[in-house]
Formats: C-alpha cells, structure tokens, sequence
C-alpha cells in the first residue's frame, strides 16, 4: 500500500473479467519510465480470476491500491470509486485489457506541467488484435481547435483515446466525476462537461495500445448504447447551441471515413459545422484566430464522405494549386 503519501499520478483501471489480459495491462503500468504514481485498481464485481490476480501484484508493489466492488456495478461507478481514493494531482485512465508503452506517463506529465492551460492530453495509439498484431493506428489532432471540432462530427471518441487520456485531477473533480447512468459513453459524457473548461491536446507519439477483441461490450449494438450515445451527442450540441436537433445529430454522426453523404446532406453537413465553429469561437472556446484552420479541417473532413467524383476533383484541385 501507498500508505499516507501523495503521488504525482493516480492511474485508475475498472475490471471487469479480464483475466486473459490483465497481467499485460498492470506490467505495463508497472514497466513506465516514469514511476512517481498510485494504482488504483477496481475490480468491478468480476465473476473469473481478475481479483486474485490484483492481489498478487497487490503484495509486490506498493504503489497498487486494490479496491473490490461486491458486485457489478458499470464503468462509471467503478471508475469513480477510483477517483474517491485518488491523491494526485493527474488522474490517468488506463483500460484493463490494454497495453501503456514505457514512456507513455512521462510524456503526459511532462506535458502537462509545461503546458498549465491544457487540462487532457491523449496520445497517438495502435490499434491491435487479441494477440497484439498491428490492425490500424489512431491519430487524433494534435491542436486543441481541431480536438474541439471533432468532438461534434464523427466517432464521439474521435478527438482522443479516451483509455490514454490524462487529465488534470482538480478539473475532473469540479464537474462530478463520471456520470453513473451512462454505462457505454460515461468517459465521453465526463470530456462533454468538460469543453470550455480547459484546454484539449494529443501527443503525437505512439503510447499505447488498444486491443480490439470479440466480447467488448462497446461493439455490441443495443439499445441502450444507443441512448446512451445520442444522449451524450445531444448534450454536447446543447453546450454550444442550446439545442439540439435531431437531424443535425445524426448528419454530423455520419462524418466518418466510412460514411458518404449525399449532395445536399454535405451542403446542410457545411452549414451545420460553419456554425459550429462560430458558435465556439463567440463562446471562447477557441480563439478566432484559429478559424481558417477549422474551415480547412472541416473541408478535409467532408472531402473524406463526398461522393465519388467530387473526392477526385477535390484531390486534382489540392495537388494542382496547392489548396
């Protein structure tokens, strides 16, 4: 145990019956470069052997702290079980069935200590298989303009990796922790509350990764992830606008590489974010200056779901006159 003193980073992992992997997510907390922080390890009313494997570790480090939930209670509850034993001044997530790389907390910590205006800071990820091979990277923007835009279009995780995030622990503290009846989007629900409170950034080095395997809750489509995602989308609008139009939702839902619009769902997708981004800029939320980098990056982002032939004649105009 830590006993009474403080450290610098209070790392909080749920678990849930993750047995199989387990061991690689706590080594690799374990293994960071960067050694000043607590553990804080919740196992959420696991039904396998992911308790008997925290207590292992449990007596070999100190900086783990085990917390056992009686029973299964969601993410939310147990993440903010963490929170309620947490002493650093940074809070950050890892997930129980991914892998930190060895200098993934020294460089957010760096990061945020010299940058006092940025209150989250994610990293760039790999994306990996069951048994760690390379599927796809995760590149999130950089700038905090561009992170603000993307929380409005596309993945609701898209500006960030929610798993690899820090986060100054005073910040998340002042607006309540997790939302508890958010049992699949309680982690993008916390960054919605949030926005116009801090500044946002991404690391562009690759510190983590993130497995993709069969039996994740989050890929499962449901009805209540469903409510649960428009429901975070909807008061992510409302922060801004005041309002939050259904169709609207779900034309700026759609902007994702995979996704195509038709020509008028791309005129109205253009109105939509337009106003987005005055609408930030009027809140403070960006700085007016960063307008033609947002109007750019909206133009690459609606380029990426045109049709067919206007993707092409997109691409000939940028490489003939440079724009």
């Amino acid at each position: 145990m830590t006993g009474n003193r403080s450290r610098l980073v209070s790392i909080v992992m749920p678990v849930y019956n993750t047995e199989k992997y387990l061991a690689e997510a706590i080594e690799s907390i374990l293994s960071q470069t960067f050694a000043d922080f607590e553990f804080i390890i919740v196992d959420d009313g696991s039904e396998d052997n992911s308790a008997g494997i925290i207590r292992s570790y449990e007596t070999r480090d100190e900086r783990i702290r085990f917390i056992q939930l009686a029973e299964n209670v969601g993410e939310a509850r147990a993440r903010n079980a963490g929170l309620a034993v947490a002493r650093g001044e940074f809070y950050a997530c890892q997930d129980s069935d991914d892998i930190s790389l060895p200098e993934r907390l020294q460089k957010q910590v760096s990061f945020l200590q010299s940058r006092p205006e940025v209150g989250a800071v994610g990293v760039h990820a790999h994306v990996v298989s069951e048994d760690l091979q390379r599927q796809r990277v995760l590149e999130p923007p950089e700038r905090h303009a561009e992170i603000m835009l993307d929380h409005f279009i596309g993945l609701l995780s898209a500006p960030y990796l929610c798993g690899a995030l820090m986060m100054r622990l005073c910040l998340v503290l002042e607006v309540g922790g997790y939302d508890e009846a958010m049992h699949y989007s309680g982690d993008c629900e916390l960054m919605t509350r949030l926005l116009g409170r801090t500044m946002f950034a991404n690391i562009a080095d690759f510190l983590y990764l993130y497995r993709r395997r069969s039996g994740q809750r989050t890929t499962h489509d449901n009805p209540k992830r469903d409510r649960d995602m428009l429901s975070t989308r909807q008061r992510r609008l409302e922060r801004i606008w005041g309002e939050a139009p259904l169709e609207t939702l779900e034309r700026l839902a759609r902007i994702k590489p995979w996704s195509k619009l038709s020509w008028r769902e791309r005129r109205a997708a253009k109105r939509d974010i337009i106003r987005l981004i005055d609408s930030m800029i009027a809140a403070e939320w960006v700085e007016a200056g960063d307008r033609p980098h947002l109007i750019g990056a909206m133009n690459r982002r609606l380029e990426r779901v045109s049709p067919r032939i206007w993707q092409m004649y997109c691409h000939w105009r940028r490489h003939r006159f440079g724009r």
